[in-house]
């Protein structure tokens, strides 16, 4: 019975590691409605924790350019705000909306504020950098990004200074965007 019950408990933990799926974790938008990334279901996303006060903000160009590149084709960015870096965001959810429409035209998602790292990390960002993680190690910075395949599996991780036109990034997602 003992051999039995420890067969299915492996069986189990099995399955549970072969879904590696982050696309029913519970968030919210920027307007604060609740949400999932299972609404990008069979479309490709670049998560990204962003700031409006930092010296990689002006990376929102690039996102909003490669977001407009892609998006006809199954492709998304997802902004996640982010305040655990140098205060670099201190604003509230409208505040930031407000500062990414007027200063970089960002029509892409944006979602409520997160933690990315230490005891409040968001189980978005533990699913994708904890222990058990796809890309285990905190984010660094601000402007860390995550390209999510489209079965919403953790396909690449790409470090903060690496611009969203780099070539690494761009040929990430055409892989992502070709495959099956």
């Amino acid at each position: 019975m003992k051999s039995l019950l420890l067969s299915l408990l492996a069986i189990a933990s099995l399955s549970a590691a072969a879904d590696t799926s982050v696309q029913t974790i519970p968030l919210k938008d920027i307007d604060g409605k609740d949400t999932t990334l299972k609404a990008y279901e069979g479309k490709v996303v670049l998560v990204v924790n962003v700031a409006s006060r930092c010296g990689l903000t002006k990376q929102y160009k690039e996102l909003q350019a490669l977001h407009e590149k892609f998006k006809d084709q199954g492709f998304t960015v997802l902004g996640f705000p982010c305040n655990d870096f140098g205060a670099q965001e201190p604003g509230s959810n409208e505040e930031i909306k407000v500062f990414c429409t007027e200063k970089y035209n960002v029509s892409f998602p944006m979602f409520d504020k997160l933690h990315v790292k230490g005891a409040e990390q968001h189980p978005l960002y533990t699913a994708l950098t904890g222990k058990e993680g796809a890309f285990p190690g905190d984010v660094k910075w601000n402007f860390g990004k995550f390209l999510i395949g489209k079965d919403g599996k953790p396909l690449q991780r790409f470090e903060p200074k690496t611009t969203p036109d780099d070539i690494t990034v761009v040929s990430a997602i055409e892989k992502a965007l070709a495959a099956k």
